[in-house]
């Protein structure tokens, strides 16, 4: 059948071995359908004599043959355009004998030739040059597509026959529903005498669904039609194939042949000389590997060896090796087998024998005699100890180190006192047998240089542990640092690799393309760097690793990561070289919290120390004999237990607080005894004070000018000679006279002695202002009491409270308000700035010292007052004159003046005065007025007025008030 269909004439090649072509106007006749492209499968183009004689299986594996095809071979072979297929419908309708019969010509219908149409021809050919001239200009629609279209449109309609339920594509006849759709039951029902037109009906129902099925069948045919050029294509075209495939396998053959001649002339022998060379290489790695298990062999001799020399690292880091080796080189070695767990235990050993060895080098570091100068014992050992135990992980080491610390710091205050016991005669030991009890009979000298010894014990004891644990921080931090520098070397590394890696990625780049490197250097397509990596890893295979004449060279022994261990020498702050391996697996954050642990160890060794000297002291103030030294012996001993805390500040760089507490608790009780005696001796002063003027000694007028100085302590003793000098009347200060009692200038040394105690223990300041405060404010309240409050005529048993007594303790109370600014400024300078708020005691105090002398001042007035009301209150104007009680008066003034003029300051004595004139004009103004006496000029009026200049000259004649205005005029009423 397909002989005989000529519809698609089948391409010839010019050549025999060339591929087929189509014909020239195949396309323009007929042009595949777009939508189906598997069926219609590409075919090769071009020009036939650019194919090569030969195949490629580079070239040809891309393109199509007839194992792509997807449509079966029977199909291709039924023809759908034979005219038998368009008689199938009276085949089917009239049987299967129904033959075409020529149809005879009609005798009415006249024969037509092409003559006929010659007129329309010349009629329509110059009609038809436009449309080919629009064709040159715009390619027209292909007539094949339209047609296509038309018959597309055609056959949609047809289908649109058919009912939709046979295109659902889950039509079935076995559902019930789809079966009475498809086939009315009523269709076949006989029943009724229906028969006649039920039988109409069926057949009417077949031949419908006849009629659909030669829609479908008719469509289907058309479809496979529109196909059957590619089949029947492929079909002619398969002898051409089977040429091609056959040469194709002779080209096979022949390059197989070709392939075996240049294996056997040029590779095989390049092959054997690397099998050879791979040989040799096998060979030597034996021979290397056969020494290193001898070297591995000797491991446990030489483990011994450096025990017995003390080289913990040596050892640790040989076992480490070995470890390493029986692990990567040697595994699998049976004679090796047990070696891994036996150095395992050695290990173990190793690590109990350094600790118990670094136990006893704390113990003897510590325990040697402190007056040796050697600051750290044995500092290699030291070293290679801290270093071991740092390989093997052990960080709690200094813990042992700490333990040591304590039980010196017991030892070697025992050992003092023992030494001191030893030396005092008086002091028994077989009579007092604890070694407390020895030291609380020794005075405070002994006792004293006893504690200055400990003291002095405990700074050279604190220097030494400094030392050894800096050296051990320091071979911390060289761990530390070689770590750092390992990381960065990593570092260094992968940024190496990564370029390296990029090199080998456009190697492999080009040799995946068929390129060969050389001819990639040549056209510059790799840089330098790469040229030269690949030069190297291209001539690598070839090169051997090392001649015979060098197996035994240390870099050909093995290739295992112990050979390529690298180690760093460093220095440490004592000069000792020390090699660090790079196998320390410590990590930076638990170097730094040892290195941290170091140096708390440091501060426990100053809290250690502070400790047992806290407990040396109570041991001994249990008897209360710190509370019983003097003020000298306390401030000796405060002065010596801060230098020795300064010392260890100093030393271990931190405050440590229990010995300077328990300075502070001592320093607390020794202010309350100093205080309370001082109270109590002041209290005794003033109970037994006359309130008389005292001498001055020279030594309290030469303390006053000290302190105007600028100096405010007690000076010292000076030689005998000063003791002739007599004593003064007044205290001078600063060029004013201060009459005084002698408590008072007892009281000026009290206070000098607070401020001096503040100089020595400045920690006291604060404790030492709220006495002293306290102290000041006494005074006030006792000496108001006693003089104003008139306590002491039961006290002292004093007759009366004079003028004379008052006018002293006013001067008194002047003097003491005089130096409080100056014990103010001492106090200041030596307070923090927090503490500043406690300044203002000294502003209530002065307040208060004001306030009693103005009350005194108001007494004195009192009194005056009084006698005034008593005298003019007789007063009559009469002769003679001056009358008996001006006299009375101005005697009386003249007492009062004589009493403190030369106890107060002449500008006191003058408003004192003053305000007692006042008083007397007022009592005077108040008789007058009684009298009725008034400035009128009468002889009443002269009278008074005599009297009053008789008093005025009297006043005026006063030393001291002469110039003084008493304006006397206010006696008399002013006239309205």
């Amino acid at each position: 059948m397909a002989s005989s269909h000529s519809s698609s004439p089948v391409p010839q090649s010019n050549s025999s071995d060339a591929f087929f072509k189509k014909e020239t106007d195949a396309t323009k006749r007929f042009r595949p359908v777009q939508s189906l492209p598997d069926v219609c499968p590409k075919e090769p183009t071009g020009n036939p004599n650019n194919l090569r004689d030969s195949p490629s299986l580079v070239a040809d594996q891309q393109r199509w043959t007839i194992y792509h095809s997807k449509v079966n071979l029977p199909a291709a072979l039924n023809d759908p355009r034979l005219a038998k297929r368009e008689s199938d419908f009276f085949t089917k309708t009239w049987g299967v004998d129904f033959v075409d019969t020529e149809v005879t010509p009609s005798f009415y219908l006249p024969q037509i030739t092409k003559e006929h149409f010659a007129l329309y021809q010349q009629e329509i050919t110059p009609r038809e040059k436009v449309p080919e001239r629009c064709k040159n200009i715009c390619t027209p629609k292909d007539t094949f597509d339209r047609t296509l279209l038309h018959t597309h449109d055609k056959s949609r309609t047809d289908l649109e026959q058919v009912p939709k339920i046979f295109m659902k594509p889950d039509f079935a006849l076995e559902d019930p529903l789809t079966f009475n759709a498809v086939l009315p039951w009523s269709h076949f029902s006989t029943a009724g005498g229906k028969g006649n037109r039920d039988a109409a009906s069926s057949r009417l129902l077949q031949e419908k669904l006849s009629h659909y099925l030669d829609i479908v069948e008719v469509n289907i045919a058309h479809q496979i039609s529109l196909r059957s050029e590619a089949f029947f294509h492929a079909m002619t075209s398969q002898h051409e194939l089977q040429d091609y495939l056959r040469k194709t396998s002779q080209a096979v053959k022949l390059l197989r042949e070709k392939i075996s001649k240049i294996d056997k002339v040029v590779c095989e022998g390049s092959l054997r000389v690397l099998r050879l060379s791979l040989t040799r290489n096998n060979c030597i790695k034996a021979y290397n590997k056969l020494k290193l298990m001898a070297t591995v062999h000797q491991t446990q001799p030489t483990v011994q060896l450096l025990l017995s020399t003390s080289e913990y690292v040596g050892a640790l880091d040989l076992i480490a090796t070995t470890q390493e080796v029986l692990q990567q080189e040697l595994q699998g070695i049976h004679s090796f087998r047990h070696l891994g767990s036996q150095l395992c235990e050695l290990e173990k050993l190793i690590d109990k024998m350094m600790i118990a060895e670094f136990s006893t080098y704390a113990r003897n570091d510590l325990n040697r005699p402190l007056e040796d100068d050697c600051q750290i014992l044995e500092e290699e050992r030291l070293v290679s100890l801290v270093f071991g135990l740092l390989k093997q992980r052990k960080l709690n080491f200094y813990e042992i180190y700490g333990d040591e610390m304590i039980n010196t710091a017991k030892n070697i205050i025992k050992q003092c006192v023992v030494n001191t016991v030893s030396q005092i005669e008086e002091i028994d030991t077989e009579v007092v047998v604890k070694l407390a009890d020895q030291m609380r009979m020794m005075n405070f000298p002994q006792w004293f240089d006893l504690l200055k010894d400990i003291f002095s014990k405990f700074t050279i004891f604190l220097k030494r542990i400094k030392a050894t644990l800096n050296t051990i921080r320091s071979v911390v931090f060289l761990v530390l640092d070689k770590n750092q520098k390992t990381r960065d070397l990593e570092d260094t590394l992968q940024k190496n690799s990564a370029k390296e890696s990029t090199v080998d990625t456009e190697v492999a780049y080009l040799t995946h393309e068929g390129m060969f490197i050389s001819d990639a250097f040549s056209d510059g397509e790799l840089t330098a760097g790469a040229a030269d990596t690949a030069s190297q890893r291209n001539t690598s295979p070839n090169s051997e690793p090392c001649s015979s004449d060098s197996v035994s060279e240390p870099e050909c022994t093995t290739d295992s990561s112990s050979s390529k261990e690298h180690t760093s020498s460093s220095i440490t702050p004592g000069g000792v070289e020390m090699m660090i391996s790079d196998d320390m697996k410590l990590t930076d954050l638990e170097l730094v919290r040892l290195a941290n642990n170091i140096q708390e160890l440091l501060y426990n060794a100053s809290d250690i120390c502070h400790d047992r000297s806290v407990k040396f002291l109570m041991a001994r103030a249990k008897d209360g004999f710190l509370e019983k030294l003097n003020s000298n012996e306390f401030v000796t001993l405060s002065r010596l237990m801060e230098g020795f805390i300064l010392d260890t500040e100093q030393i271990c760089g931190r405050k440590s607080m229990s010995l300077r507490g328990a300075l502070q608790s001592q320093a607390n009780r020794f202010v309350n005894r100093f205080h309370e005696e001082r109270k109590t001796k002041l209290s005794l002063l003033l109970d037994n004070e006359r309130w008389k003027q005292a001498e001055v000694p020279a030594e309290f007028q030469d303390l006053v000018d000290s302190v105007s100085d600028g100096r405010i302590s007690l000076p010292e003793k000076k030689p005998t000679a000063t003791e002739e000098r007599k004593p003064a009347e007044f205290l001078i200060v600063e060029g004013q006279k201060y009459a005084t009692v002698g408590t008072v200038l007892l009281l000026i040394r009290i206070i000098l002695e607070y401020c001096q105690c503040v100089d020595n223990i400045p920690s006291i300041t604060t404790d030492m202002l709220t006495r002293l405060s306290d102290l000041l404010k006494y005074f006030n309240s006792r000496s108001c009491q006693l003089v104003l409050g008139a306590g002491a005529l039961q006290v002292v048993g004093l007759k009366t409270i004079t003028t004379k007594n008052l006018a002293l303790s006013s001067r008194c109370l002047q003097l003491i308000v005089h130096y409080i600014p100056i014990i103010r400024a001492h106090f200041e300078a030596r307070l923090q700035p927090k503490q500043f708020s406690m300044l203002r005691h000294f502003d209530h105090i002065t307040k208060d010292y004001h306030d009693h002398i103005a009350e005194i001042s108001a007494k004195l007035v009192a009194i005056m007052d009084s006698l005034f009301d008593k005298l003019l209150s007789k007063y009559e104007v009469k002769a003679p004159v001056p009358s008996a009680c001006f006299r009375n008066i101005c005697k009386q003034m003249a007492k009062m003046h004589e009493a403190i003029y030369d106890l107060l300051p002449e500008e006191q004595t003058q408003m004192l005065f003053l305000r007692i004139n006042a008083s007397y004009k007022l009592h005077l103004k108040r008789q007058l007025a009684h009298l009725n006496v008034v400035n009128d000029g009468g002889p009443l009026n002269g009278l008074v007025t005599s009297d009053v200049a008789f008093y005025t000259g009297n006043l005026q004649a006063l030393k001291g008030l002469n110039d003084l205005d008493l304006n006397m005029a206010e006696i008399w009423e002013q006239k309205r």
